[in-house]
């Protein structure tokens, strides 16, 4: 699908959307100045779209920093794109520029979780052996959690600290503050505010985000998020969307395809007409619960 770059998110071009400017900018600094405190880095991106729900600073921010790239929400992304991402990060692993590995979990059910540790000592484990070395205590690894809002990070916290420690909710900016979080006795987790860019340039990233529930729906046209998704799917998994809404065939463009929805359920205004917006709300909540199949918006690039 072709979108121009003058289309909007409700009344406003994405690269004019401000994500609570004074909240980023003080999370910024938070993470700048906590970065001393830490010894490795939990980056958790969504696994639907790893690149649109990464901060772009965030290679500049974290420097050499050790990183584990957490790849949230793997089940409900596609699990061979999933194994391409996780090669694509590690690939990027050097002990010079900074140490990198990735895992795939699912943090509301908890799958994944039990490699995470191992994970985490490894990266720092040559720093941990020359604090020893210098004749210094051994301490507990010391962690910090960095995401955009939404990509579950108060689910992460509380699945791998065991105990219900933040507040959830399946919406953006929940998590209020910062805590530290003594895991066991060898791992010790910084939690700090998610970071998102006060802007993005490029519309489709805001669409995608949009598309997964990472902006609220407050601020955006519903149903020009949705026809955007339903015409990735319509090229990914058109056979998912014939059977989830019993449809003969798929029609040749996605607004049919909304208008055909609508029908199948009912979604009708006073007078009989399709209710566009409602069918455009169903289609995004059944797609971020994983009713339409496992499916990732992003792809690394072969290379």
């Amino acid at each position: 699908m072709n979108i121009n770059n003058k289309k909007k998110l409700g009344n406003t071009t994405p690269s004019s959307i401000q994500w609570f400017p004074g909240h980023m900018a003080k999370a910024r600094r938070l993470v700048q100045e906590n970065l001393k405190l830490v010894d490795v880095v939990i980056e958790l991106l969504d696994a639907r779209i790893p690149l649109s729900s990464r901060n772009p600073m965030i290679n500049e921010i974290l420097k050499k920093k050790p990183r584990l790239v957490v790849l949230n929400k793997a089940d409900l992304a596609d699990p061979l794109i999933n194994i391409k991402w996780q090669q694509t990060f590690e690939a990027t692993d050097n002990p010079e520029t900074g140490r990198v590995a990735s895992i795939a979990v699912d943090a509301v059910k908890g799958k994944g979780f039990a490699e995470i540790p191992t994970l985490l000592k490894m990266l720092v484990a040559e720093q941990m052996a020359r604090l020893v070395a210098s004749g210094r205590r051994s301490r507990p690894v010391r962690c910090m959690v960095l995401g955009i809002p939404n990509v579950g990070k108060s689910s992460f916290i509380n699945r791998i600290s065991r105990r219900k420690v933040t507040e959830t909710a399946d919406k953006p900016g929940v998590t209020k503050g910062k805590q530290m979080i003594k895991i066991h006795k060898d791992l010790e987790l910084l939690d700090t505010p998610g970071i998102l860019w006060p802007k993005f340039e490029d519309v489709e990233v805001g669409l995608k985000l949009a598309a997964t529930g990472a902006i609220k729906e407050q601020i955006i046209d519903v149903e020009q998020v949705a026809l955007y998704l339903l015409a990735v799917l319509m090229q990914v998994v058109p056979e998912n969307l014939i059977s989830r809404y019993k449809l003969n065939e798929l029609p040749s463009g996605a607004g049919a395809l909304l208008t055909q929805i609508g029908a199948k359920r009912g979604l009708l205004r006073s007078g009989g007409t399709i209710d566009s917006t409602k069918t455009a709300v169903l289609v995004l909540k059944e797609y971020r619960a994983g009713m339409l199949g496992r499916v990732s918006l992003e792809s690394p690039p072969e290379s």
